[in-house]
């Protein structure tokens, strides 16, 4: 099913990466919510991607505040060291190089309860922020707690399942999916059950002391927003092409049908996707001009006050070079940048790695037009551009390299400022396609593991990709290549690239000799 539009457009979170800072939180604050009592240790096993990088990009900060129950936005993560310390949550972390055939942000969460028992819960962090568990207890499940979810730990034992479907049915709570996973017969079985509607705690503790159950709970993720689980009541789409159609026969713009589908999908309707979209939005305002106003510095060091050194200086080089619109674009997608790398709160759009480009772009663009009132229909419609590449590829520079993540957003921005420009749906797809194929085969290469160079400067080249596709496919500039047949041509690369060149910092730039000089004890 395609994403919502805030799993597109978000966590609200803090920096540096959506799939290892706040999806490697999800993942920690998951498995507590499954382990059958207080944890009191733990140790994480990462592997791949997850290993390679997870000290600069705090991943190990981020895994120890989802064990503290933390949110994705909380300014405390960078602290959680010593919030588990005065918890008494005690932590350790080690790497594998024996992730062959695992996804490649995998983690073993492998808890230690006030009661002697044990659990260890294997989880996969798919980019966006999104997360997905693999095997809890050692038994193989898929568990992506998108919507209102029962976890039960069970026997597998004739009559559990039917009693739970029984009480489940006496309380009136429809089910929408239901699945079992068991490693053996007669052995140890987990059935998830995703419903319509949040359980009530004491049906949740009524099935927990059912007889052949073990442990049973309701799971959440934090940060999402509450999506009824039988799918979308309105308007519904999966790709560039059925989008289109649906704005042809509605005569309507993208983020006017991808709205109105928000609303057929969030629990709360109009109402509770447009008050997301406006938290969306105030974040990305605050995330574009703080850093330019005050600087941070970065985890690792290589961001301090670049973001206002362009803004200083686009009054004299904004004739000659970039303009006025994308010298404020560039300089906010870069303070955006800044600020995560320093652990602010930032929104993921589609990632923390390219969290820049769609607000530096629309901001910008917005404050130019002195119309701040078209801002968040360019916001739904990038969101839905997000959608359709999360729907039929991947934004996860572990997956498909920084063409996922910066490429996403170079397309996701040059369709918005279309549709602030008044472009038809039409020409806001072509400017996604041509943004597309112009960062296509671009490499993830962070130096050190870090989410700071070259990831900052490609954010400005995401917005002034953005901006030049844009201008052309408003000025009939077309491209021969339809935006689904771009977004499958940038999936068929991301897998072509080699693992070195898939955000595991060991080749492009992060292996020159300089660059690894530089980044000291990161490499």
């Amino acid at each position: 099913m395609l994403p919502s539009a805030f799993e597109v457009l978000g966590p609200v979170m803090v920096g540096p990466s959506s799939s290892h800072t706040a999806g490697a939180l999800r993942l920690a604050r998951v498995a507590r919510e499954i382990a059958p009592g207080r944890v009191s240790s733990v140790e994480f096993t990462l592997y791949n991607s997850f290993a390679k990088t997870y000290l600069g990009h705090g991943t190990d900060k981020a895994l120890v505040a989802g064990m503290l129950g933390l949110d994705t936005d909380d300014g405390r993560i960078r602290d959680s060291f010593s919030l588990a310390d005065g918890q008494g949550l005690a932590f350790s972390f080690r790497t594998s190089d024996e992730g062959t055939g695992l996804h490649p942000n995998t983690v073993d969460i492998a808890m230690g309860l006030d009661d002697g028992g044990s659990l260890t819960v294997r989880g996969e962090s798919v980019g966006g922020g999104r997360v997905r568990l693999s095997a809890v207890g050692g038994v193989a499940v898929d568990v992506a707690g998108e919507y209102p979810t029962l976890f039960v730990h069970h026997g597998d034992r004739p009559g559990v399942l039917a009693r739970l479907t029984g009480a489940l049915s006496a309380a009136s709570i429809n089910i929408a999916t239901i699945r079992t996973f068991r490693d053996s017969r007669g052995g140890d079985a987990y059935t998830v059950a995703e419903l319509d509607e949040a359980l009530p705690a004491e049906l949740v503790a009524a099935v927990g002391a059912a007889p052949g159950v073990i442990f049973a709970t309701s799971l959440t993720i934090p940060g999402a927003l509450p999506v009824a689980a039988e799918g979308p009541q309105g308007p519904d789409f999966s790709c560039g092409a059925d989008l289109l159609a649906l704005c042809r026969e509605r005569h309507a713009s993208i983020g006017s049908v991808m709205r109105e589908r928000e609303a057929g999908l969030a629990v709360g309707g109009a109402l509770a996707a447009d008050e997301a979209m406006g938290r969306v939005r105030r974040a990305m305002e605050v995330s574009v001009r703080a850093t330019v106003e005050r600087p941070e510095r970065s985890l690792g060091g290589f961001l301090h006050g670049q973001a206002r050194a362009v803004e200083r200086r686009s009054a004299a080089l904004a004739a000659p070079l970039l303009g006025g619109a994308l010298s404020a674009a560039v300089a906010g997608a870069m303070a955006v940048l800044e600020r995560s790398a320093a652990m602010g709160v930032i929104v993921a759009a589609p990632t923390a790695g390219s969290a820049g480009v769609v607000p530096g772009a629309l901001i910008a663009c917005a404050d130019a037009l002195g119309a701040q009132e078209r801002l968040e229909g360019a916001l739904w419609c990038a969101a839905a551009v997000g959608a359709v590449v999360m729907a039929n590829g991947s934004v996860s520079g572990a997956e498909g390299g920084c063409q996922a993540e910066v490429g996403t957003a170079s397309a996701m921005a040059a369709a918005g400022l279309c549709q602030m420009l008044y472009g038809s749906p039409e020409t806001c797809l072509t400017a996604a396609s041509i943004a597309l194929g112009n960062l296509l085969g671009l490499v993830c290469d962070p130096v050190g593991g870090l989410v700071e160079f070259p990831c900052q400067n490609r954010n400005a080249i995401g917005v002034a990709n953005a901006f030049t596709s844009a201008q052309l496919a408003l000025s009939s500039v077309g491209c021969p290549v339809p935006f689904d047949e771009a977004v499958q041509a940038m999936t068929l690369v991301g897998n072509a690239l080699p693992v070195s060149l898939r955000e595991t910092a060991q080749g492009g730039l992060a292996a020159c000799p300089s660059a690894c000089a530089a980044c000291g004890s990161w490499d």
